[in-house]
């Protein structure tokens, strides 16, 4: 299947972060192996060495095994890839470039139909996710790009899926930290709804710093600005997960590889630090970057993926305080771990090795969440997200 490409897209990212319902999709209880349909995005660009070719859409047995069903060729870097709230429709941001496009989603057999693309409002969008009530897109871009900031905009969802035009563009402005090449402006890596769906939690990789907003009913941002958190400087926050009771929410720095634990206030939207712990064996010293980070569904555990050091460290949460303790830090199973996600039942890990050109299955062992032994589902080139129907 070949879509229409914009002459101007020049490099673009897109992943996907938001489990769907699919009809004919289900879970295998048996082994603790899902079925349904599995959406993998990727990088195209060669400039970046990168060998994916598109979105991919991939069929999973009822044994575990995958097939790819449809690729989604003439997109330029699929790297995110995010589901609206009825689960009818798949989003992508184009990252290097400032483009994301909407996409039908067939209930039977998983392909997805193209239906528009259209602008974010400024560059390199690296997330987005729907807000609660289903009308907007919230986007996150990454770079500056001549006159234009880097910051978040809001896209109007239509009845039928298709993208309008953004209704809101909010530039971040902000003191940047010191990393000279990773730093030089606000670089905004996630708009992460709470689990209430009241606040936006925005980690700001580029100023080191986590910060808070709401949306209103004409998708207008408002920063919530006594509820943001600083972190330490060169740590650059990128993604963060909330833990089941809403109570605590973790942060995974991209520049140091490590977990930051906060207090969450449901009703102001407050971040209060209170732990700090490092996502690295304690005897590893080489270099590495935190990518994604995922609390599991019964709040026992929290995951990390570090790139460099090419392991998913797994914690320890006390339930009672929220805090961390690191229980292992297992081989990922391929090179640059860029995402993981865990299956809705919580038995089952799948890692997205972005130079290693895999999927990786990981099961998790039920009595200390630590991930075995890594199984490769499917070989893709770079891949950087993937999207579970079940």
């Amino acid at each position: 299947m070949t879509l229409p490409v914009s002459r101007r897209m020049v490099v673009a990212g897109i992943a996907a972060g938001v489990a769907t319902r699919v009809t004919g999709a289900g879970r295998a209880a048996r082994g603790g192996l899902m079925s349904g349909f599995a959406y993998i995005g990727c990088r195209t660009s060669r400039e970046r060495n990168a060998k994916g070719d598109g979105i991919s859409v991939w069929r999973i047995a009822a044994d575990g095994a995958w097939s790819r069903v449809q690729l989604v060729r003439d997109l330029v870097n699929p790297s995110w890839l995010a589901f609206d709230r009825t689960r009818r429709f798949l989003y992508t941001v184009h990252g290097d470039g400032s483009e994301a496009s909407a996409f039908r989603i067939d209930p039977a057999t998983g392909e997805l139909a193209f239906l528009n693309r259209v602008t974010t409002g400024g560059r390199n969008p690296v997330h987005l996710m729907a807000d609660p009530t289903n009308r907007f897109m919230v986007v996150a871009n990454h770079i500056v790009a001549g006159e234009v900031k880097s910051g978040l905009a809001t896209l109007p969802i239509a009845a039928d899926g298709r993208l309008g035009a953004p209704v809101d563009v909010v530039a971040l402005d902000g003191k940047i930290g010191p990393h000279r090449v990773e730093q030089p402006f606000p670089k905004p890596h996630q708009v992460q709804f709470d689990p209430s769906g009241k606040f936006i939690v925005v980690p700001d990789k580029g100023c080191d710093r986590v910060l808070v907003y709401t949306i209103d009913g004409g998708g207008k941002l408002h920063l919530v600005e006594a509820a943001g958190a600083a972190a330490r400087e060169t740590s650059g926050p990128r993604h963060v997960a909330f833990h089941p009771g809403n109570r605590f929410a973790y942060v995974i720095n991209e520049l140091d590889s490590t977990v930051v634990a906060y207090r969450f206030d449901p009703a102001s939207g407050a971040l209060r630090p209170f732990q700090v712990a490092s996502a690295l064996a304690e005897d590893f010293t080489g270099n590495s970057r935190g990518s994604e980070i995922a609390v599991s569904r019964d709040g026992r555990y929290l995951y990390a993926s570090n790139r460099g050091a090419d392991t998913l460290a797994t914690f320890a949460i006390d339930r009672a305080t929220g805090r961390l303790t690191l229980t292992g830090a297992s081989p990922a199973g391929g090179k640059t771990p860029r995402f993981f996600t865990l299956t809705a039942e919580g038995a089952t890990m799948f890692v997205a090795n972005e130079e290693g050109h895999t999927i990786v299955r990981h099961a998790l062992d039920p009595r200390t969440g630590l991930p075995q032994k890594p199984v490769v589902v499917a070989e893709t080139g770079s891949p950087t997200s993937i999207l579970l129907s079940g």
